[in-house]
């Protein structure tokens, strides 16, 4: 049975240190994207998340060599990836196991609590899987799981 993706969430895109801040002046100046405010400090990962509506961002990943997060040669979360916001992260990893889908996961990296699974399609592009309203990088989804946590409700995925 196929994964069941909602929405695409974001783009990374890792560049050289000394680019960061061109990069996020071209998005910026050229693209007219609106950086977020709200973006965590990543530590040894500089850069910018850059809103396109309410639904999707572009990140700007700076990072030199192997970022701190890697668990590998071939698993680094910061090389160029796509992301998806998944119904459910756990049935996501049972299928991808089922499938015999290799794979990693990285835990509380970029939000509280989140688990992101790595894979790697036949092409050899980085995949990124994480449970819907679970991270916290766009505006709507901190707004969302924020408002919550406070409830003491977990987020759910919209219908």
């Amino acid at each position: 049975m196929p994964i069941e993706v909602l929405e695409l969430h974001h783009h990374g895109l890792r560049m050289p240190l000394n680019l960061v801040e061109a990069m996020g002046a071209f998005y910026r100046d050229v693209l007219g994207l609106d950086a977020d405010g709200g973006r965590w400090h990543i530590p040894g990962v500089p850069g910018f998340f850059l809103d396109l509506g309410n639904d999707c961002q572009i990140h700007l990943l700076g990072n030199d060599g192997v970022s701190p997060y890697a668990q590998g040669a071939d698993q680094d979360p910061v090389d160029n990836h796509v992301a998806l916001a998944v119904r459910n992260i756990a049935q996501a990893e049972a299928e991808l196991l089922r499938q015999g889908i290799v794979h990693w996961k990285q835990a509380n990296i970029a939000a509280p609590e989140l688990t992101q699974l790595f894979l790697r399609d036949p092409a050899g592009h980085l995949i990124e899987l994480h449970q819907i309203g679970h991270c916290r990088c766009k505006a709507s989804d901190r707004a969302r799981a924020d408002a919550l946590a406070a409830a003491g409700a977990q987020p759910s995925a919209p219908r």
